[in-house]
Protein backbone atom coordinates (compact mmCIF):
# COMPACT_ATOMS: atom_id res chain seq x y z
CA UNK A 1 0.00 0.00 0.00
CA UNK A 2 0.79 3.89 -0.67
CA UNK A 3 3.55 4.75 2.73
CA UNK A 4 4.11 8.39 3.41
CA UNK A 5 7.37 8.44 5.70
CA UNK A 6 8.09 12.10 7.16
CA UNK A 7 11.79 12.19 8.76
CA UNK A 8 14.18 15.08 9.62
CA UNK A 9 12.30 16.93 13.02
CA UNK A 10 13.76 17.45 15.98
CA UNK A 11 14.37 20.38 18.79
CA UNK A 12 15.62 23.78 17.70
CA UNK A 13 15.77 26.87 18.86
CA UNK A 14 13.92 29.93 18.16
CA UNK A 15 14.64 32.23 15.21
CA UNK A 16 16.64 28.79 13.75
CA UNK A 17 15.62 26.66 10.96
CA UNK A 18 14.83 22.79 10.06
CA UNK A 19 14.19 20.87 7.12
CA UNK A 20 11.41 18.07 7.14
CA UNK A 21 11.31 15.00 4.23
CA UNK A 22 8.80 12.75 3.21
CA UNK A 23 9.17 10.01 0.81
CA UNK A 24 6.38 8.42 -1.23
CA UNK A 25 6.27 4.64 -2.18
CA UNK A 26 3.83 3.00 -3.79
CA UNK A 27 1.74 5.76 -5.70
CA UNK A 28 2.38 7.69 -8.83
CA UNK A 29 3.86 10.79 -6.69
CA UNK A 30 3.62 12.81 -10.00
CA UNK A 31 -0.11 13.73 -10.31
CA UNK A 32 -0.73 14.04 -6.78
CA UNK A 33 -0.54 17.01 -5.10
CA UNK A 34 1.47 16.74 -1.79
CA UNK A 35 0.46 18.67 1.42
CA UNK A 36 1.77 19.36 4.95
CA UNK A 37 0.03 19.34 7.84
CA UNK A 38 0.51 20.20 12.11
CA UNK A 39 -1.36 19.52 15.35
CA UNK A 40 -0.10 20.67 18.51
CA UNK A 41 -1.37 19.15 21.40
CA UNK A 42 -5.25 19.97 22.49
CA UNK A 43 -5.70 21.45 18.91
CA UNK A 44 -7.33 20.26 15.56
CA UNK A 45 -4.93 19.02 12.67
CA UNK A 46 -4.12 22.67 10.98
CA UNK A 47 -2.86 23.23 7.08
CA UNK A 48 0.31 24.41 6.30
CA UNK A 49 1.60 24.48 3.10
CA UNK A 50 1.06 22.19 -0.22
CA UNK A 51 2.62 22.14 -3.78
CA UNK A 52 0.58 20.69 -6.76
CA UNK A 53 2.23 17.80 -8.49
CA UNK A 54 4.17 19.42 -10.86
CA UNK A 55 6.02 21.76 -8.54
CA UNK A 56 4.51 24.47 -9.98
CA UNK A 57 1.75 25.87 -7.58
CA UNK A 58 2.42 25.81 -3.69
CA UNK A 59 -0.27 27.13 -0.97
CA UNK A 60 0.93 28.36 2.43
CA UNK A 61 -1.15 28.99 5.42
CA UNK A 62 -0.67 32.87 6.23
CA UNK A 63 0.89 32.00 9.88
CA UNK A 64 3.71 30.42 7.80
CA UNK A 65 4.00 32.57 5.11
CA UNK A 66 7.33 33.98 4.27
CA UNK A 67 8.95 31.48 6.76
CA UNK A 68 8.14 28.42 5.59
CA UNK A 69 9.12 26.53 2.01
CA UNK A 70 7.78 23.97 -0.01
CA UNK A 71 9.06 21.91 -2.64
CA UNK A 72 9.46 18.63 -3.81
CA UNK A 73 11.59 16.20 -6.30
CA UNK A 74 9.29 14.34 -8.56
CA UNK A 75 12.68 11.95 -9.29
CA UNK A 76 13.25 11.35 -5.62
CA UNK A 77 9.33 10.89 -4.55
CA UNK A 78 10.12 13.18 -1.91
CA UNK A 79 8.46 16.60 -0.64
CA UNK A 80 10.25 18.59 1.66
CA UNK A 81 9.56 21.83 4.00
CA UNK A 82 12.05 24.47 4.78
CA UNK A 83 11.15 25.98 7.85
CA UNK A 84 12.75 29.17 8.88
CA UNK A 85 12.49 31.59 11.99
CA UNK A 86 10.73 29.14 14.06
CA UNK A 87 8.89 30.10 16.25
CA UNK A 88 7.64 28.07 19.85
CA UNK A 89 4.45 28.21 18.22
CA UNK A 90 5.46 26.06 15.46
CA UNK A 91 5.69 23.26 17.77
CA UNK A 92 4.01 20.40 16.89
CA UNK A 93 3.74 16.59 14.88
CA UNK A 94 4.41 17.68 11.38
CA UNK A 95 2.37 15.38 8.84
CA UNK A 96 2.82 14.81 4.74
CA UNK A 97 -0.44 13.64 3.19
CA UNK A 98 -1.12 12.74 -0.80
CA UNK A 99 -4.50 14.53 -2.45
CA UNK A 100 -5.74 14.71 -5.72
CA UNK A 101 -8.52 16.96 -3.91
CA UNK A 102 -8.75 20.00 -2.38
CA UNK A 103 -5.59 20.75 -0.93
CA UNK A 104 -6.56 22.69 2.53
CA UNK A 105 -8.92 20.05 3.50
CA UNK A 106 -7.63 17.44 5.94
CA UNK A 107 -10.51 15.08 4.50
CA UNK A 108 -9.30 15.39 1.13
CA UNK A 109 -6.32 13.67 1.84
CA UNK A 110 -6.78 9.51 1.35
CA UNK A 111 -3.13 9.03 2.26
CA UNK A 112 -0.85 10.08 5.45
CA UNK A 113 2.65 9.54 6.93
CA UNK A 114 2.98 8.97 10.38
CA UNK A 115 3.99 12.11 11.12
CA UNK A 116 7.71 13.59 12.67
CA UNK A 117 7.96 15.98 15.98
CA UNK A 118 9.02 19.73 15.62
CA UNK A 119 10.09 21.46 18.71
CA UNK A 120 11.04 24.76 18.80
CA UNK A 121 12.17 26.30 22.23
CA UNK A 122 12.23 29.93 23.58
Amino acid sequence: QVQLVESGGGLVQAGGSLRVSCAASRLTFSIYTMGWFRQAPGKEREFVAAISGSGGRTYSADSVKGRFTISRDNAKNTVYLQMNSLKPEDTAVYYCAATIGNYADTRAYPYWGQGTQVTVSS
